[in-house]
């Protein structure tokens, strides 16, 4: 979506990551200007998929350029409603799958009775807006929530260095003899 709204040629954003630049857009836009419908709603599983999203997103971009005579390329007038409708959308589907898979450990006595735990990392936790909404889900359903800094939510080999670290803190499955492990490099 950002690449889509030239995000790069913003002058708020042009130094930013495309996901950085939608949640900093989205903070002073209006989410109610612009609607899209939600992924998968025909599904009652756990997947996510933004792909139909996307396509909704890009119809809508198109539309607007047309109404506002500029070209593919251009940064168009609404493109903090946009950023802020697209965080938005993306926020609800991931809270309403998560908390369907929260749901269903629960039902399937997966996770404790007590004492559960909503981990959430990778680049999607660096979305402040993501993150609340999913603290939120976990506070409501009384789980812990945890969650990285996010200053290290931002690439995954960060993200299983800091799960590392957080096991060696706590004595749990940390390997201290490597003599036996093999591996070959690729």
């Amino acid at each position: 979506v950002a690449r889509r709204l030239s995000l790069r040629k913003h002058l708020e954003c042009h130094s930013m990551a495309g996901g950085k630049a939608i949640e900093h857009l989205a903070r002073s836009g209006n989410r109610h200007q612009h609607t899209f419908r939600l992924p998968m709603q025909q599904y009652r599983n756990c997947d996510f998929s933004f792909s139909g999203l996307q396509s909704l997103v890009n119809k809508a971009i198109i539309q607007k350029e047309k109404e506002e005579g500029i070209q593919e390329g251009q940064i168009l007038s609404c493109v903090k409603d946009i950023a802020a409708a697209v965080q938005h959308t993306v926020a609800v589907h991931i809270i309403q799958r998560t908390y369907r898979a929260m749901l269903f450990c629960i039902k399937n006595s997966i996770l404790p009775s007590k004492n559960a735990t909503l981990v959430v990392s990778g680049g999607v936790a660096s979305n402040q807006y993501i993150r609340k909404g999913l603290q939120t889900l976990a506070d409501v359903n009384d789980f812990a929530f945890l969650c990285p800094p996010p200053r290290l939510c931002t690439d995954n080999g960060v993200m299983i260095a800091w799960n590392g670290v957080e096991r060696l803190r706590a004595g749990l499955g940390v390997l201290h003899n490597t003599d036996s492990v093999r591996y070959e490099p690729k």
